[in-house]
C-alpha cells in the first residue's frame, strides 16, 4: 500500500505519518503548496507521478487551528479555496485515474441545533464559512468521486492544536480564575486518535472493501465546553501553582453559541464501528499528556 498523504504538515498529518512510519507503510507527503486548485494540471501531475494507490486529504482551511471557525468568516475565499476548491480537484484527479480518495471533514456542515449526537442521517445545514465551505468540498467530491471516505470528527486536539486550551490557561491565571466559554456541546478527540482511525479506514480500503460513503467519530464521551476547561484547569493545576491556587475560585462566564460557532457538534459513532469495527476511544489520557507537555517548558502567556 502506497499512500499519498494531502495536509500532512498538520498536527493529525504528523500523526498519521508517525503511525504510517512505525508499520512500514509507503508514503508521500507533496510539500505545502505543490497542491495548488487554481492549478489543476499541476496537481494531476503530482498525484500521477506519485500513483498511489489511495490519497488522504488533511488538508483545511488553517489546520492545526481551534480558531479556524471564526477566522474563516474574515477570509471566506481563502477557506473556500481549501475547503472547497482543492478537495474537488483532487476528487477530479482520483477519478480519473481511478484512485481511492479519504477526505477529513468536521461537524461543522450541521447547524447545532440537535439536542443529540448527529449522525450521517442528518441534513446538513452549516452556519458558517468553514462549515458551508467544508460541506460544499463534500459535495464536490460526492458528485465526482464514487470511491470515497469523508470523515467528518468531532473537535480535534493535540500537539499543534491546542491555542484555545492554552487561552483557557493563560486567562484563569491572569483573570483570577474568570474564564469565558461558550454554552455549546462537543465531541473531544485526540490527533492520534483520528490518525489511528485514518490508517484503520486505509487499511480496509486496501483489502478492497466496498466501504465508500459517509462516516462520523469522535472521541468516546461528550462534554459541554464548560465542563471540559474545568478539566483543563485541574490537570493544569498538577503542574502549575498559580493555577491550584484558583481552583476554588474558578467562574466560567457563560457566552451565546453564536454562528459561525455551534451549540452542538456531537457525533454518532455506530456506523463507523459497523462498517470498520472502529471504536471510540476516550480522550482523557491525551488531554492529561498534553497539559503537561504544556509545561516542558513552563507556560507563558
Amino acid at each position: 500500500m502506497k499512500l499519498l498523504i494531502v495536509g500532512a504538515g498538520s498536527p493529525v498529518g504528523m500523526e498519521l505519518i508517525k503511525q504510517l512510519q512505525q508499520r512500514g507503510v509507503e508514503y508521500f507527503a507533496p510539500e505545502p503548496g505543490r497542491i495548488d486548485p487554481r492549478d489543476p494540471l499541476s496537481v494531476a501531475k503530482v498525484i500521477t507521478q506519485c500513483s498511489p494507490d489511495q490519497v488522504i486529504n488533511l488538508s483545511s482551511y488553517r489546520a492545526g487551528s481551534q480558531l479556524a471557525i471564526l477566522e474563516a468568516e474574515k477570509h471566506p475565499q481563502e477557506c473556500d479555496d481549501i475547503n472547497h476548491q482543492q478537495a474537488s480537484v483532487i476528487a477530479q484527479v482520483c477519478d480519473h485515474l481511478n484512485i481511492p480518495l479519504v477526505q477529513l471533514s468536521s461537524a461543522y456542515v450541521f447547524n447545532g441545533d440537535k439536542k443529540l449526537g448527529y449522525s450521517e442521517m442528518d441534513a446538513t445545514k452549516p452556519v458558517g464559512v468553514y462549515g458551508a465551505t467544508s460541506l460544499l468540498g463534500e459535495q464536490a467530491i460526492c458528485g465526482v468521486l464514487e470511491k470515497h471516505i469523508i470523515v467528518r470528527t468531532g473537535w480535534i486536539f493535540g500537539q499543534g492544536q491546542d491555542e484555545l486550551i492554552r487561552r483557557w490557561i493563560v486567562d484563569a491565571r491572569e483573570a483570577e480564575g474568570a474564564v469565558a466559554v461558550s454554552r455549546r456541546k462537543f465531541s473531544p478527540t485526540p490527533v492520534e486518535d483520528v490518525a489511528r482511525v485514518l490508517m484503520a479506514i486505509a487499511l480496509q480500503v486496501d483489502c478492497h472493501a466496498n466501504v465508500w460513503g459517509i462516516y462520523h467519530y469522535c472521541g468516546l464521551e461528550t462534554k459541554r465546553e464548560s465542563e471540559f476547561v474545568q478539566q483543563v484547569l485541574k490537570l493544569a493545576a498538577q503542574h502549575d501553582e498559580s493555577i491550584y491556587k484558583l481552583l476554588d475560585h474558578v467562574t466560567l462566564n457563560l457566552l451565546r453559541a453564536d454562528p459561525p460557532e455551534s451549540a452542538n457538534t456531537t457525533l454518532a459513532t455506530k456506523k463507523i464501528f459497523d462498517t470498520f469495527g472502529i471504536k471510540q476511544r476516550s480522550w482523557n489520557g491525551s488531554l492529561q499528556s498534553l497539559i503537561k507537555s504544556l509545561y516542558k517548558p513552563e507556560l507563558r502567556s
